[in-house]
């Protein structure tokens, strides 16, 4: 075999259409649920002075400057 090109037939054949089909699933699953981290930094990009002391002392402790005394009740 010297061509080192396939037609689509024989490229589909490598990869299984259920395989593809879940890898995508997966993907938006995970797109969903955001990191408890991503969360935060959100919310601390979202308002302007916890970014401003982000930038200088990192998003953890900028949201825990900001947003640490606050208990959320559900």
């Amino acid at each position: 075999f010297s061509d080192p090109f396939l037609n689509r037939r024989r490229a589909n054949d490598f990869i299984q259409a259920d395989s593809r089909l879940r890898a995508i699933t997966q993907e938006r699953i995970r797109e969903r649920s955001k990191s408890h981290q991503e969360h935060q930094r959100e919310l601390c990009e979202d308002y302007y002075p916890c970014e401003m002391y982000a930038f200088r002392h990192g998003y953890a402790a900028a949201y825990k400057h900001y947003f640490g005394g606050r208990r959320r009740t559900k």
